[in-house]
């Protein structure tokens, strides 16, 4: 499971509904939800947090709080 997909486990959100709300289609959410190489683009990011009502940077910080800089 990828961190966006923990955050919706964790909020309780209904994937559904988001997609609904944000035309990205469930198979899409889904790829997203499970798949760790599936890349998230900012754009969805950015309409995912205007469906849940969730600050943009928030969501952001969450789904990349494992990213770190190369060190050297």
């Amino acid at each position: 499971m990828t961190n966006l997909g923990l955050y919706f486990a964790k909020k309780s959100i209904n994937r559904s509904d988001v997609s609904r709300k944000t035309g990205i289609s469930k198979t899409r959410l889904s790829e997203l939800s499970n798949n760790r190489k599936t890349q998230l683009r900012v754009n969805e990011l950015y309409l995912i947090s205007l469906a849940i009502d969730e600050d943009p940077c928030e969501l952001l910080l969450e789904v990349c709080k494992d990213l770190k800089l190369p060190s050297g």
